[in-house]
Order: structure tokens, then sequence, then C-alpha cells
């Protein structure tokens, strides 16, 4: 979002001023040259550069060094923006946009001036600006970059979040105050539903739902009210409740747009709609099962915009992307990506057929239901209901001349004798399988009835995968393990000093989690001859996990702790998700 505002509008690019460049060489903070590599690059550059990060980022010098030289050159005093704790008002003055756009975040204000923090004296305009949009004379005081960066998600966070709470909290005690009678048939519910707060109550849901990142939307009818929670990263997070009185009406609205049957409140059902927010759809599937206290509905947001499909960018580590590259590439076998629900199964098989998409493949996939449409691609949705399941169209997909099949799951003896078929005539397959290691996969597909041979001739590869919630990025803060921690992890407890790991403090940008955002962990076994003769002497799971280890897999606890020393998650998360080798 930084970013984004940041390009926004037309804004004069900063220049390293000759009198900022003699005062610097003259108290000996640069050279000559320095100078001249830092003008060369202002010059070049295609985008506005704020000065002082430059310098920092670039390490010609310290925030101290910085400091001290802006406030002594332009006599203008460094505050410490962690000192102040800015009023709504006077925010109001400077709207977000242009805070984001020139670096600046307003500290103070009088009737006739506005105390503003800045990281460039140099650049006057945006001083200019603001006086003309504020009518006030304008006060500059220095500050780093990094503070106003997160002084301005910190607060103007907390401005929207605020105005948000309040429209929400606003729209709520309307509904409360409005002489709505619970509904009992489907007659009357129809008729409530086309009523505007209804409609703007539901509205809003999925709108802060799509601005905060929700993956899930949990609407659950209880005995005296009707609890709301988001899936944000992973975990629930409890939402302002609905009215009981409005519960009818709510969950009829719903099912009207996903064009469901509203007077059919005793079987489940599932649907489908779409909904435009920030110039971009996004489209939901919608489940709905009866409860003692009512209908529970859950949606799930499908945001194309969040699809990752680099598989440089989805968390494997460099020898483990090598080996699952190699294994998308041959022209036949079997890959299969291997997880519990939720842990991001299909966007790694979405990524991998997105890296071997050509006009020269046919590929074909069998989706249950189809998430994400991709060009290139023809994707089927497989109907168990009319007798279209996933063996079924199969079957179809050998008579349609494939190279590259996609099935959404294997989940039954058929499904997974002609998937390894066509593996073994000539197709690539990729498919998924619930097993809680790559190594169990083997004998999972045993146990569904194909043989041991079989699986041992066709099985390139698997994946197992879970996702772990990142680090934010913006109140991350370093720490040393204790011994106890180490000894968790399995790592030796002598070396608790020389490492250090990482964790969030909570913030405006994260909603005071410390989490923003997830990454997967991954564990990619390569068939060796090995793996392959285990399989056929029927080798017990922990014998193959074994032979895996010996042949150079590393486990999901493994991906874990390279992710934790890389400063990307936290050992609470790894723990949380992975068990021990």
């Amino acid at each position: 979002m930084a970013k984004a505002l940041g390009r926004a509008g037309s804004v004069k690019k900063p220049a390293f001023s000759r009198s900022f460049q003699r005062y610097v060489i003259s108290k000996n903070y640069l050279t000559q040259e320095q100078v001249n590599e830092i003008e060369k690059a202002f010059s070049e550059s295609e985008e506005p550069q704020n000065l002082a990060s430059f310098l920092i980022e670039n390490n010609y010098l310290t925030e101290d060094q910085v400091i001290q030289a802006l406030s002594d050159h332009h006599k203008i005093p460094y505050i410490s923006i962690s000192d102040y704790e800015i009023d709504r008002e006077i925010l109001d003055s400077v709207n977000e946009e242009t805070a984001r756009r020139y670096q600046i975040i307003p500290l103070d204000r009088t009737e006739q001036q506005l105390t503003v923090a800045v990281t460039d004296p140099d650049n006057i305009h945006h001083l200019d600006e603001i006086k003309l949009k504020t009518k006030m004379d304008v006060l500059p005081v220095l500050s780093l970059p990094r503070e106003i960066e997160a002084a301005i998600d910190k607060y103007y966070a907390s401005a929207a979040e605020q105005d948000v709470e309040d429209s929400y909290s606003q729209l709520l005690g309307d509904l409360e105050a409005e002489e709505l009678e619970v509904v009992h048939d489907a007659e009357e519910e129809e008729g409530d539903v086309d009523t505007a707060p209804v409609i703007r109550l539901v509205n809003m849901l999925i709108s802060e739902a799509i601005r905060t990142r929700t993956s899930d939307i949990h609407i659950e009818p209880e005995e005296k009210g009707v609890r709301v929670r988001c899936r944000i990263d992973g975990v629930l997070k409890e939402m302002p409740g609905i009215p009981k009185k409005m519960q009818n009406a709510v969950i009829s609205r719903i099912k009207i747009i996903s064009e469901l049957d509203i007077s059919e409140k005793r079987k489940p059902q599932d649907g489908r709609f779409k909904m435009k927010a920030d110039n971009k759809v996004v489209d939901f599937r919608v489940s709905t099962i009866p409860t003692v206290n009512g209908e529970k509905v859950v949606m799930r947001l499908l945001d194309k915009s969040n699809l990752q499909l680099d598989l440089t960018k989805l968390g494997f580590e460099q020898e483990s992307l090598a080996k699952f590259e190699r294994a998308i590439k041959r022209p036949y076998g079997m890959i299969i990506v291997t997880g519990p629900t939720g842990s991001g199964k299909s966007t790694t098989l979405y990524s991998g057929l997105s890296r071997i998409n050509d006009p020269a493949k046919n590929i074909m996939t069998a989706e249950d239901p189809v998430e994400y449409q991709i060009k290139g691609i023809n994707q089927v949705q497989a109907r168990p209901d009319i007798g279209m399941g996933f063996g079924e169209v199969l079957r179809s997909f050998l008579r349609q001349d494939p190279d590259v099949i996609m099935v959404g799951e294997i989940r039954d003896y058929d499904t997974a004798s002609i998937a390894i078929k066509a593996a073994l005539t000539g197709h690539l397959v990729l498919s998924t399988l619930h097993t809680n290691d790559a190594p169990s996969s083997i004998n999972r597909l045993v146990d569904m009835g194909v043989e041991p041979f079989l699986v041992g001739a066709s099985l390139l590869l698997v994946v197992a995968q879970r996702l772990a919630r990142r680090i934010c990025t913006k109140c991350t803060q370093p720490y040393h393990p204790s011994a106890d921690l180490m000894r968790q992890l399995g790592i030796d407890p002598e070396k608790a000093g020389e490492l250090t790991f990482y964790e969030g403090q909570g913030c405006a940008n994260c909603t005071d989690t410390g989490y923003r955002g997830r990454l997967a962990l991954y564990e990619v076994m390569e068939m060796t001859e090995p793996l392959s003769n285990g399989c056929i002497e029927k080798a017990s799971n922990n014998e193959l996990k074994a032979i895996a280890r010996r042949e150079g897999m590393r486990t999901l606890r493994d991906s874990g702790i390279v992710k934790v020393l890389e400063g990307l998650t936290t050992v609470s998360e790894v723990l949380s998700v992975t068990y021990e080798n």
C-alpha cells in the first residue's frame, strides 16, 4: 500500500543540493567520490528517492550521522516521533496519500501554525503545498524515515479502522433501533432482505473482509446473538456480532446473492457470487449448514490478485525448488502434493502448472471446485452428484490427447488407479492427498489398493507442505533464543548465544498480532531407487522416512527452522504446524 501510494500523483524529484554536498564534505561525513556516486544515482533514478533513506540504506551514513548532518545544516531540530501521541484532529490536517507521497506527518497544531515532521528539508515544494491546503504556517522538524513511515502506518491505519468500526457500530445501532420482528417464513424473509440496512450490513461485512485480507468469513448463530469471525493469516479473529433479530434477514441476503434456495433450511447448500472492490473482482464460495440455533454460513474469499504463481516466492528452499522444477519438466510420471485442508496445496499445483504452461502442451485439470481460472489451461469442474467424479473425468481426459493432467484430489482406488496408469502411459499427472508427511503418501496409495510396484514405478516426487504466519516487517525485533527453545527445535543448546531469532512486537500494520501474511514450509521427497525399492518391499512409513532423509529430504521441521533462522517466521509458529523429526 505504501509503495502504491508513494507513486501516486506528481512529485518533484528531490535533489542532493549543492549546499548540503559541500557541508557533508567539509564535515568529513562523505568524500567527493561518494557525493558523486550519490548524485549520479539520484539523476538516473526513474522514481523520487528520499535522500535520508538512500544514505542510510546504502550504508553511506548511519541514522545518527544523517540526523546530525541534516539538523546542523538546516538548523532544524530533531524530534523522536515515538515520544509523541498524535491527536486525530491534528492527523486530519494532512491526508494519508499526501503523508505517504512526501514522507511527512503532522505532529502539532495551533491556530496559525502546523508542526510537521519531515525527512527531506531541502524539498520545500511539499511544505508549500501543505501551507496552501491548510492555510497555516508550516514549521518543519526533522525525523528519521523509518520513524515517519511507522507513524503513518500506525496512526492512519488506526484512523481508517476507527472509521470502519464507527460506521459498523452506527449501522448495528440503527438496526437495533429498528422495530424488526424475527422472521419465520420465506415470504417475510424475502421482503426483509430487500431493506437497505440489511444490504448495507452484508456489503460492509464483505468489503471489510476484503480490506483485511480475510480468507473466510464465519457467520455463526448463537442462542442470543450472531457471532461473526474472520480468518486472517490462518487464525480466526472475532468481529462485532449481528443482532439476533437480523439473523434470518442477513443469511437470506447472502443466500439470494449466492443463488441459493432461501426456503430450504434443513439441508446444507453450496453457492458462489462475485463482488467488485477496489477495481478488482473477488470470488466468494458460500456454504450453509443447519445448526441448533439456525443456519451457519461460511464465505470463502478467492482473490485472484493474491494468487502467487511464482515458484520462487512460495517458500521453497533452493535445493527443494530444484527438485520440484526437475519433476514438473519430466514428460511423464506422477507428482503428489500433500497436506491438510488450507495448507496451500492448490497454490503449489497452480504455480507448477503455470511454470510449464505452454501452447505446445495440452494441460487439463479436474477440480472440485475450480478455485482460480488460468489462461491456457483447460479446467473442468468435477460433479460427483451427477456421476462425473474425478475418476469419470480422468477417463474422459485420456480421450482428449492430454500432455499434463491435474486431478484435484485422489480420494479412492478408482481415481488412484486411473491416475497412475496415465502416469505410466506418457502423461505428467499432478494431484493431492491428505497425509501428514511426504513418505506417508506411498503407503496411502498402497492402502487404497494400488500395487506397490506401480506406485514405485510411477511416482516422481511428493511434496508435503504447511503454512506458517510470516513475521510483520514493520515491528520485527531480534532476540537470542534460550537453551530450552533450542532443544525444542532440535538444535544444539550451546549455540544459543550465537544465533539471533526474530518476532513481531505488534503494530497497526499487523493489527497487533506480530504477523502479516503467510509462507509455506516444504518437505520435498524425490523418488530415488532406494525409495522405490522400499515401496516395493512394503516398508513402513518410518522406514520410508529414514530412507528419504538419507537420500537428502529436508523435513517440514527442517524447513521451518531455516525460515526461523532467516527471520521470516517464529519458533512458536514452526512448533505449532510441524512435529519433531
